[in-house]
């Protein structure tokens, strides 16, 4: 697992969960020194082993923990960046969606050894998709479902989302779009800024 998607796992239960915590759960994983580093290549059973440590000592559930990963990565301060990929998608939560299928492209550009998940959007019209998440690891579509549910609350809409399952080639997610301008969306600029 590239060491980005680590280090985001390991700020992820810092900032969340506090200092103390990521130490144990680095040291029930079995990860010394206590932390990753962002360029550098882990063996896959690293990135599980903290996941596990992680479930345990926080008592939730990993489909939960994926999740709030995923809201983590496109809310929190300190991933601003990963919002800002995100953004350029477009100007409406919609928008978003349909740049969805180039987003792997558009990482590979900037990390071309990041591998992240391909995403299949389905349109089924009047506000309601299909999204499948290919990628080697089953159940990561768990992440994707919590970087929606950030991203929809960014654009201000108003989005209902459903875990659809882990089959053998993707995860699937469905998503409803309620009402595409619900609240007030956090400020953007294309161009760059204070926001």
């Amino acid at each position: 697992m590239h060491g980005l998607i680590n280090r985001s796992i390991q700020f992820f239960i810092r900032d969340t969960y506090g200092g103390d915590a990521w130490r144990r759960i680095a040291e029930r994983a079995g990860v010394t020194p206590p932390g990753f580093e962002a360029m550098m290549t882990y063996d896959d059973s690293i990135t599980h082993a903290v996941f596990d440590a992680a479930m345990d000592a926080l008592s939730k559930p990993r489909g939960d923990l994926m999740e709030d990963l995923g809201t983590y990565l496109v809310s929190h301060p300190n991933q601003s960046a990963v919002r800002r990929l995100l953004r350029f998608g477009g100007e409406t939560f919609d928008e978003f969606l349909h740049s969805l299928e180039e987003l792997h492209h558009r990482t590979r550009i900037a990390i071309p050894d990041l591998d992240i998940p391909r995403l299949q959007l389905i349109d089924n019209k009047h506000g309601r998709f299909l999204l499948r998440s290919h990628w080697r690891y089953p159940g990561f579509g768990h992440v994707v479902m919590g970087v929606l549910r950030g991203m929809a609350d960014d654009y201000g809409a108003l989005v209902f989302l459903e875990y659809a399952g882990s089959h053998e080639q993707y995860d699937e997610i469905v998503i409803n779009i309620a009402e595409a301008r619900f609240a007030e969306g956090r400020s953007f600029h294309l161009a760059g800024g204070p926001e």
